[in-house]
């Protein structure tokens, strides 16, 4: 079933128009944020508030039905980075770079499988930096 276009409102309202995994603005991609099912529904995710984030393009199609990988650091499988139950800043770290890393298991395994340091990705938030276009300031 399609979402609403009052759901996709609340969601992208409630990101506060962020990308809730690297941290993106919308305003900074030409490309559309979309609503990510944090748990996909052929996972048993459901269309509920609490299962829905704004994600950038990459971070979605990179996503994809992931709910779990490899942390690199300790080698056991772990959740990937639910931004419903867990706060962005307890996670990552944001380096003068424009590269994120993680703190914790869950943000290791979801940086590593959303790509979120493919170089490109990298130049595009230190120039976005640079500016003091990022972080975005709404996710915690």
């Amino acid at each position: 079933m399609a979402l609403s276009a009052r759901r996709r409102r609340e969601v992208y309202e409630r990101a506060g128009g962020c990308c809730e995994y690297c941290r993106r603005a919308v305003g900074v991609r030409l490309v559309p944020f979309e609503v990510d099912h944090i748990i996909p529904l052929k996972h048993g995710g459901d269309d509920i508030g609490q299962n829905l984030c704004l994600a950038c393009e990459p971070c979605n199609r990179y996503n994809g039905a992931n709910v779990a990988a490899i942390d690199a650091l300790t080698d056991e499988r772990t959740r990937l980075y639910n931004p419903r139950q867990q706060a962005w800043s307890e996670h990552f770290n944001i380096h003068p770079d424009g590269s994120l890393s993680g703190s914790t298991p869950e943000a290791r395994a979801s940086v590593r499988v959303l790509r979120i340091n493919d170089p490109p990705r990298i130049q595009q938030r230190h120039g976005e930096m640079l500016l003091g276009n990022y972080p975005c300031p709404k996710n915690s």
